[in-house]
This record gives C-alpha cells, structure tokens and sequence, in this order.
C-alpha cells in the first residue's frame, strides 16, 4: 500500500535528481572558459530549459500516475512482477497516460540485474479482443533465450492491457534453481486443510489423495521454479497438480474450465512436450477467433524428466488464460456447446499445422477447424498428382488451398466435401449415414463441381471428392488423436504407368497422415510388408514444394525398390516418408519438431491398425493390418525407443516388433556391418566369375565412395582387410569431407585406424602414403573436384560405392566412367548404396563399356534379412532371452546372410553368363521370379489355417529362415507367437527362395500363374523326397533297395545332362 507508493514515487524522484544533475552540468560547461561551436552555445540553455520542463512534469506525472498504478493494477500483477521491472512500468505507463487521446502501444525490453532473465513487454492504451494474440504474432524469441512465463494484465478500469513475456538462457532452463519447502509453505498448508475435510463441499476444490502426500510433493517441487510455487493460488496449484500427472510422459493435452464471473472463465491448459511459445500463440489464435477476450493469462514451464528428447529438457507447459465475452453465445460458463467445441479446439492445438488453424479460424471461420483439416489433408495429400496434371498451378500445397479459398462457391463446395467425409466415419452419426445416400450426396456434389467454370477447379474438388470415396478409415473422431490419419486405396494415388504394368503395379496399402508441419506416407507392397521410415526436411520453401510434389513418387519408389530386395524374407516391400516443412520452423527448434512429427506420425497410423482403437471407428476396410518398420534418413536411436514403448501403450501386438534396430534385443547394422557382409560376398563371386579373380590368392584393387567413418562403407573396408587380408588394395576412397588415392593401395593400418575411430577420410594420416598418394579435403575447388571424380578417374578392378548421393551416375555423365577408347576404370560395380547409379547408367556403361554391374536390390539386401530376423526375434524370445543369447543369434544371423547372398550371387551369375542380357536385368528378374511364386503361394494359403495339413506339411519352412540359436530357445512358440498371416508369408517366401535360387529364374517365369502354386507345393514335396534320398546315399554303407536305385536312375537320365551344364 502506502509503503509501495512511497518507493515508486521516490524512484520517480531519484530520477528528476539525476535531470537536475545533468543540467547542473550544462550550466557548468557554458561558464567554462572553452571554445565552443557557437551553434552548441546556443542550444545550451535550450537544453536547460527543456530539462527542467521534464523534471518538472516527471515529478507532478509521478504524483498523479503512481497513485492510479497501485490502485488500478490487479494484486496479481504486484505478486508477479519484480519492483525493477515494476518501476520501469511506471515510467512508461505515464507516458501512456499523457498521451491518453492516442492509441498508444509501447515495447519495453528489459534484463533483470538479479536473475538475468529478459522481460518483453508490451503497453497498450485499453485492452481489445485480439491484442495479444497480435502481439503474440509479432513477438520473436531473443537469441539464445526460450519463453519460461508469461502474463497478462488489464487494470482494472480497462483503460490499460500489460503483458509481460519472460526469456531466459536456453541452457539454464532444467538447471535453474527449483522451489523449496518454504516457497510452497502456503500450498501444504492448504493441502493440510484439504485433508482434514475443510473444503468437503466445496467441489472446485480437488479431492485429497495421495498425490498430495509430503514425498509426492517434494519431488513435485524439483520441476519447478520458486516464484510458480511462491505466487500460484493453492486451489489453483493442486488442480494444475492433477493435470500435470495425467500428461506427464506423453504427448497429451488437458483443458480445465471454471466460471470466474458472469461472463468470464479460467481456461487452464496442461500440455507436455510443446515449446512453450508455439503453445500460447496457438491458444492466443483459437481465442481471438472465437471472439474471446484475455484479460489475464499466466504461462509456466514445469519440467517434465521422463520426457526429455535428445535436444529438449521434457516439460509440462501451464498456460492460464482468463477469457471473457459479452456475447452470450461466447459464455464458457453457459453455452456447454460451445465449451466443449472450445476445449477440443485447445486440446488439438498443438497438432494442428497452422494452414489449417488459418482457414478455419481466420479466412473461413464458417468451416470451423473440423472442416478446414479434413481440406487441408487432402490437398495436402493430393498434391503430387494435381502437380504432375498441371504443374504450373499446383505449384505447392499452398497454392491448392488458394485456389479453393478464391471462390466462395469452391469453398462451399469444399465445406461440403468435408461435411459428407465427417458425417460418413462419425460412428456416432444416429442413423448412420447409409451407402444409397452417401452415394446420392456424393452425385449431388459432383454435378455442382461439373458446373464450374474452372478447370483446375474442376479438377481439385473431384480429386478431393474421390479422395473421400477412396478413404477406408480414419481416426478423424478418435478424441485424444496426435494427427489426422487416413488408411485409402492407394489407387486415389495413381497416375502414369501405375497399377498398369508389372514393372509398376498398384501397392497393397496406403496410409496417409497430416500434422504440424508435416505430411507422411507410408506405402507397402503386400499385407505383410517391411522397410525404412525417413525424415525429409528441406532447406528453403521452394524446395519443400517441390519435395511435397513428388512425396508420393518417393515412398512409391522407394518402397517398389525395397520390395525386390525383401525376396529372402516374410515381409514385402514397404516405405515411410515423412516430409517436415522446416523452412516455416525456427532453425534451433527444427530438431524438436522432428522428433514431433515422428510421434505423430506413428502414433496416428497405430489409431488405424491397434485393434481396440479400429473397433471403435467406421471400417470400410475390414481387415487386420500389421506394419513393420525400420530406422532410416534422420530417424535417430530415441525415436526407436519411443515407437516400441507407444506400440505397448497403445496394445500393438509384439511391440518389440513394429520397429528394428533396437539397441538392446536388436541388431545394430553399423555395429555388425550386416550390409556390408552381404556386399562382400557378392564382390566375391563377381571377382571369381566375372573377372577371374580369386580373392583367396590373387590380389585385387578396388575403390570406394563413402567414408571409413560411415556404415556400409565404414565396414566393407574392416571386411574386405579380414577377409583377404593384403591381396586387397584400396585405391580410393571419396566420401563428403574429402579423397584419399594410391594406386600402390592406401595404408590398411591407417585406414583401419580411421574405420575404428570413425574418422572420414580426410583424417588419413598423409605420412602413409606412398609417392603417387594423396589426400585432400574438399574445401576448395580442386578438393571438390578430385572428390567428386574418383570415382570415375582412379583405376581398379573393382567400384563399391557404399555411400554417396542419389543418382551420383546418371544419364548425364556415366560416359566420364569410360576413356576415350570406352575402357571402364573398373570393369566392375558393386552398388552397396541404394540408387548410385540410375537405369540409364546401367544400360549405357554394360552396353558400351562393357561394365559387369550387380545391382542394389541384390548387393545391399542382407540389411533388410536382418531387420527380419530380428523382428522374429521380437516375436520369439523375450529380451532377457535375447540379451542373453546375443552373440550366437548375431554370428547366427550372419551365418545366413552370407549364405543367402552366395545362393544369389552365384545364381546371378549363372543366370549372366547362360543367358543374353546385363546383370541388372537378372537381378530384377530373380526378384520378380521369387516375388513371382510368393505371391502365389501367400494368395493359395490365404484360407489355409494351421490345422490343416497342407500347413502342417509346409511349416517346417518357416523355421528355414531363423537363424539356429533362435530356433533352439523359442521355435516352439513359432506357432503361438508368429501371426497366422506372417507364418503363411514366411511359408511363401521360403519356398520361392528355395525353388528360384535351385532351379533358376526361366522355370518359374514361364509357369502360368494359376498353376504356379499348385507346382511349388508339389516341387517341395518331391525337393524333400531327393534330399532323403541323397542323404541316403551319402550316408548309408547298405546297397541301396531297388525301389531308390530306380529313381536315382530316371533322375540321371531325364535331369543329369542338364545339370552337369550348369544350365536351368
């Protein structure tokens, strides 16, 4: 009170002391006996006079604004506020005040001296629906600094809005002081009262329990800062309490509501794992849109330790908002309509892309945020086709929704798109929207699209339409939703060749999902399908658009190409891509986001598949689904760890198996160089067959892009050293610091050296190399350009590119690979890394260098038998059993790698030299071959179950594909554990596996396809029958009966010429 004045006003005076100083100063000067500009003199006692003007008004501006400051300014903001900052308040405040006939905004930014946190506030002449989300808008975090509180205050006779924003350091947020006993001493007082029953019938009052008991509270009081414990209201504090246990160690949101006044409401949010700032300008967006006024708002960030993210201290953000509205249409405390519409709105905040915020808050509130996501998903989704119909008006997602937003026709026309999506999966909808009037509501939209003038027009809206007729489910109208997902046919995706061609056909299952600054596809090839999921984030916006524009064609290919490297296991082809609009995200909160996009990503595609979940929703597919993924481009070891963790919660069935990879019961690929085992054992068969090379004994040279520190390549140079020891000679490696050549071979020591560290190639020690060496770092342009040419310039025997960009040799430039006279620098290429050299390139360096080329999809493949087998694993031992039995199952695992990668390569090989064509060809058709078979055996057991005796005869090939110390601990539980559809997929691919690399490629490709079944079935039993039969005769000291002896002899007779030729 009085004491509180006394101190402003003597501030006020202490300031009107120092003026005086100064102009004390300027009369001294001017009596001073020194030469002066004469157009100085004569401001001087200009200067005097305004200075004592501004003292003067300073001082009767104090006695008259202090006053109205300490009687107008809610207690709340005395509680919360520092006096620095209090008084510097003042100041401006009174600025305000003189210059009251204005709308005067005024900007203070200011450092406390005592905790070095930045206050940002704002001083507006009357408060106005809408201020502070404007404010909001235009508020920019400082540098280095991350928003720790905010609040926000009207004086209580409405002429004046103050709000505060509060930054500190990024690196002492989680490390600040927390609150102690003392600073809470009035909340467990309260919670004393609480228990003895003080407050029984008060029912805004929470009820006692043990979440208030002493331990429960000390610990609570560690995750926050002393002023949220010392300020905060205790009833306020125990309800902000309960919230924050219910979404601590999630993603989840909880909106509280209580009348205030009349018209007026505390809107209390709790949201985990949000930055705080992307919090309240959505909340402050949803308000000022629905024509809420904020008068009072409070934000605190309470640390959250189960919920930290490699680059982010885990929080749970508390905003308080106190809304008011005299519109009685608006009453939080009335209209219970209009509250939970409200509340929904805050709960999905912070999933919602701020396109989507935009045009249903903003342009088009008539759409509601219902409608304008269920828009702003399919345009989103459907940009890669409406791009390749016209790619200079489609030229990104935004300029879709532009065109719909241009016409007020094609927004209703949209609204009424979105409303026939919402009310046909509403499984609340009483009487369920039937097919007869959907079908006539959809004739009803599509004749109004068909009137309009525009053809793009035309075109977006029909696409949208059939995009809702092309949705099988959605989780559109699960509550606690992270995104929106949508399970579709994935022909609303189709364009060109495919779904028409065997080189392209149509995939088995499309999921789509739309979120804040994502989008995401996920696409396989068969039911049971397993591949990478990725993260793209592009640098600037014109190349997201143009990364939106060809997602799809991405996970398509992507997914097409994984599925012919899958042959050798029970999972098809599949691919997730998720592309993060990082250019519209601050740079140091990009990596937050991603790992956002993740968890939303997956989280919503377990909406469609979890069983629970799908019961509750409209199924128009009907059918159990289950989806196996794989770490790949900026998926990171946490993201592993949370997707199996989620799949538990969330009742996945073998969570354990939905992701590989794991670091404890999984298989790390770099640490055991799965992919490059395989690559080493093609390398060795093409050397043998191709070049007459043996690597046992002959020595051999041979170049490398990518570098010692990376995986594939990394791990190619550790084996290629173990294996073959000094016949093996690096000549070059490249990778994206730098080179390193010698055609005498670079230093092994050195190299291993560099592989174990896991150093580029540019930390090769010079002094290793012998006088025609060189290493040189790609910092100039000579660096780069020895960098990006050795792989065409230096001379080898063989060329692994185990890492390098997509593309690297193409149509373009694959003839600097040849000489003037068309001689390769290496006759031959092992393509460790995916898609290094494009379709094109393969054909122009076979057909005119003459280059023998073993494909991706063939070379690489072990990576993926090991993903598979791990996830058997998943589904086989627990991860005690796992951990235990580590190292067998690991030596196991490779064990069939290298076998399997054999069985191809000389296969391959076979195939090559037997027939016309290059390698590629054969590498794809021994894919299509064994494809071929699987999905014909997979399409003949679909009815099949367990019990019955074509199953039984054909399971023991299931165990076929396990590696043997897996089968030892749990190939018992084979059939309990494994999915039915996952044990007739493993039957399938076993066989086809078996049959192919047997009898070759031309047997089965020339099987019609409706027998083709039926003949691998009869191939197993009689495969089984000669290998008795053999064993027989390896093994047994006895004549062979007459019966054998018969059959050997038709054998020889009918099959033993051929075979001798080595020609199937």
């Amino acid at each position: 009170g009085s004491a509180k004045r006394q101190i402003l006003v003597d501030r006020f005076h202490i300031r009107i002391l120092l003026a005086s100083l100064a102009k004390m100063y300027l009369r001294k000067i001017s009596s001073k006996a020194v030469k002066v500009p004469a157009r100085t003199m004569a401001t001087v006692p200009q200067a005097s006079t305004l200075i004592q003007q501004v003292t003067e008004a300073q001082k009767e501006r104090a006695d008259r604004v202090v006053p109205w400051f300490l009687n107008n300014m809610p207690a709340s903001y005395f509680k919360f506020i520092p006096d620095q900052i209090q008084s510097q308040h003042v100041q401006a405040i009174a600025t305000v005040k003189e210059l009251s006939n204005s709308d005067m905004s005024l900007k203070l930014s200011t450092v406390d001296t005592k905790s070095d946190v930045q206050h940002i506030t704002y001083i507006n002449s009357g408060a106005q629906t809408g201020l502070l989300h404007s404010q909001i808008k235009a508020l920019e975090n400082p540098a280095g600094r991350e928003l720790t509180h905010v609040h926000v205050f009207s004086s209580l006779d409405n002429s004046l809005a103050l709000n505060v924003f509060s930054f500190d350091h990024k690196s002492k947020v989680g490390a600040s002081e927390h609150a102690t006993k003392a600073d809470a001493k009035h909340i467990t007082d309260y919670i004393a009262e609480v228990k003895a029953g003080k407050y029984a019938t008060d029912a805004s009052v929470p009820k006692y329990s043990e979440l208030f008991n002493e331990a429960n509270m000390e610990a609570y009081l560690k995750n926050i800062t002393p002023s949220y414990a010392a300020k905060s209201i205790p009833r306020r504090f125990l309800i902000q309490r309960e919230m924050y246990e219910k979404v601590k160690g999630s993603e989840g949101v909880l909106v509280h509501i209580e009348p205030f006044e009349a018209n007026s409401s505390w809107v209390s949010v709790a949201a985990a794992n949000v930055l705080p700032e992307v919090l309240l300008r959505l909340c402050s967006s949803m308000t000022s849109a629905r024509g809420l006024n904020v008068s009072n708002a409070h934000l605190d960030s309470v640390l959250d330790p189960t919920n930290n993210l490699p680059d982010h201290i885990g929080n749970v953000t508390m905003l308080r908002l106190l809304v008011s509205s005299n519109d009685p249409q608006l009453n939080l405390n009335t209209n219970a309509e209009f509250s939970q519409t409200f509340s929904s709105d805050l709960k999905r905040a912070k999933w919602l892309d701020n396109e989507t915020t935009d045009l249903g808050l903003n342009r088009h509130p008539e759409l509601g945020l219902d409608k304008a996501e269920v828009i702003t998903a399919f345009c989103s989704m459907l940009h890669g086709p409406l791009h390749k119909a016209d790619a200079q008006k489609f030229t990104s997602i935004k300029s879709i929704i532009q065109l719909i937003d241009s016409n007020k026709n094609y927004v209703g026309i949209a609204d009424s798109i979105a409303q026939l999506f919402l009310e046909r999966f509403n499984p609340k909808l009483t009487p369920a929207l039937s097919d007869k009037a959907y079908q006539d509501r959809c004739a009803s939209i599509q004749a109004k699209i068909s009137m309009l003038q525009k053809d793009e027009a035309v075109l977006v809206l029909s696409k949208i339409l059939k995009a809702v007729q092309c949705t099988l489910r959605t989780n559109f109208f699960n509550a606690d939703r992270y995104a929106l997902s949508l399970r579709v046919d994935p022909i609303i995706m189709a364009t060109g060749t495919i779904g028409t061609t065997a080189k392209t056909p149509l995939p088995f299952g499309l999921f789509f999902v739309h979120g804040r600054h994502f989008n995401g596809f996920h696409n396989r090839f068969r039911d049971i399908a397993r591949g990478g999921l990725r993260i793209v984030t592009p640098g600037n916006s014109d190349q997201h658009a143009q990364e939106s524009s060809r997602q799809f064609d991405e996970v398509y290919g992507l997914s097409l190409a994984q599925q012919l490297k899958n042959k050798d296991i029970p999972e098809g082809g599949a691919k997730g891509v998720i592309l993060v609009n990082a250019p519209a995200i601050e740079k140091s909160a990009r990596p937050f986001a991603m790992r956002k996009a993740i968890k939303a990503f997956t989280d919503s595609m377990l909406d469609l598949i979890v069983k629970d979940s799908v019961s509750k929703l409209v199924d128009f597919y009907k059918k159990d689904e289950l989806i196996y993924f794989g770490p790949d481009e900026q998926v990171i070891p946490y993201d592993i760890d949370w997707i199996i963790k989620r799949a538990a919660v969330r009742g996945y069935p073998i969570p354990d198996a939905l992701m590989s990879s794991k670091q404890d019961n999984g298989i790390n690929h770099k640490v055991y160089g799965v992919t490059s085992e395989g690559i080493v054992v093609y390398l060795d068969v093409a050397l043998r067959r191709s070049l007459g090379i043996n690597p046992d004994k002959d020595s051999f040279t041979v170049k490398v892009t990518g570098g010692p520190d990376g995986d594939v390549a990394g791990n190619l140079i550790r084996i290629l050293f173990r294996d073959y020891g000094s016949n093996c000679k690096v000549v070059g490696v490249a990778d994206g610091f730098g080179v390193a050549e010698d055609p005498e071979g670079l230093n092994q020591e050195e190299l291993l050296r560099l592989v174990k560290e896991s150093l580029p190639i540019t930390h090769f020690n010079s002094a290793k190399l012998s006088k025609k060496g060189l290493v040189m770092v790609a910092d100039n342009e000579e660096g780069i350009n020895r960098r990006n040419t050795m792989h065409n310039r230096v001379q080898s025997d063989a060329f692994v590119p185990a890492g390098g960009r997509p593309n690297t040799m193409n149509a373009d430039n694959w003839r600097a690979f040849l000489n003037e006279k068309k001689e390769p620098s290496s006759k031959l290429i092992v393509e460790g890394a995916n898609i290094f050299i494009t379709p094109e390139a393969r054909t122009g360096l076979f057909e005119e260098g003459k280059v023998a080329i073993v494909k991706d999809s063939s070379a690489n493949k072990c990576g993926v038998i090991t993903s598979s087998c791990e996830v058997a694993g998943s589904m086989l031992l627990s991860k005690k059993e796992f951990m235990d039995n580590k190292p067998e199952i690991v030596e196991d695992v490779l064990v069939q790698l290298r076998k399997l990668a054999r069985l191809e390569g000389e296969l391959l090989f076979r195939e090559y030299n037997n027939y016309p064509g290059a390698l590629p060809h054969f590498s794809e058709q021994i894919s299509v071959a064994i494809a071929k078979v699987t999905d014909a055996v997979t399409d003949a057991l679909a009815d099949v179950q367990p019990d019955d005796a074509l199953f039984k005869e054909l399971f023991p090939l299931i165990k076929e594909g396990l590696p043997k110390k897996m089968l030892d601990i749990g190939g018992d539980r084979i059939g309990k554990n494994f999915p039915v559809q996952y044990q007739r997929n493993a039957i399938a691919s076993a066989l086809a596996s078996k049959l192919v690399y047997k009898e070759g490629i031309q047997l089965v490709l020339i099987q019609p396809d409706d027998v083709i079944a039926k003949r691998a079935f009869e191939y197993y039993r009689q495969d089984q029958r000669i290998q008795k039969l053999a064993k027989e005769v390896e093994t047994s000291s006895a004549p062979l009966s007459a019966e054998n002896k018969a059959v050997i002899v038709d054998i020889l007779n009918r099959g033993g010429a051929r075979a001798v030729l080595n020609i199937f």
